[in-house]
């Protein structure tokens, strides 16, 4: 079991208490993570990223996305109902999950798609034009237009 205490850190910070707490909800996930149904979390672009899940068995009706403030929650319901079949074996994966991820700022949900028993889910991230680097103009006379005002007031 891990743990960190953040107390020192709340003494001499303020507004990073969202993060110490996405930490420390991280780190409780990963220790009692059952690491099912394996996943892999790529970048495509700059911006573009996306989740791409095992879910081998069910379909698009076993499988609910929720997007909730800045978490994606996938889970995935298997019915079993008027399934009549005997199996002798039993290997492919099909019990009930839900697998959470933490989502930065701005990262929207694009979309999802289920092919040959993977979950595709892309993510991009929209900075507001506010927080995009910009250049600031310099706004001041040219040493031309100082020269000529300095003329005029000697004259």
């Amino acid at each position: 079991m891990r743990t960190a205490d953040f107390a020192p850190l709340y003494r001499s910070t303020v507004g990073f208490d969202h993060l110490f707490r996405l930490i420390d909800t991280i780190t409780n996930e990963a220790d009692s993570g059952s690491g099912y149904p394996p996943y892999n979390i790529e970048r495509t672009e700059e911006n573009a990223y996306r989740i791409t899940m095992a879910v081998a068995g069910f379909t698009e009706n076993d499988l609910e996305i929720e997007v909730k403030e800045a978490s994606l929650v996938v889970r995935g319901r298997k019915s079993n109902e008027g399934d009549k079949r005997e199996f002798l074996h039993r290997g492919i994966g099909e019990r009930s999950f839900e697998r959470r991820f933490q989502l930065a700022d701005h990262v929207e949900v694009h979309g999802a798609d289920l092919r040959d028993g993977l979950l595709h889910i892309q993510l991009k991230r929209n900075l507001p034009e506010r927080l995009k680097p910009r250049s600031i103009a310099i706004n001041g006379q040219s040493k031309t237009a100082q020269i000529e005002a300095s003329a005029e007031k000697a004259a």
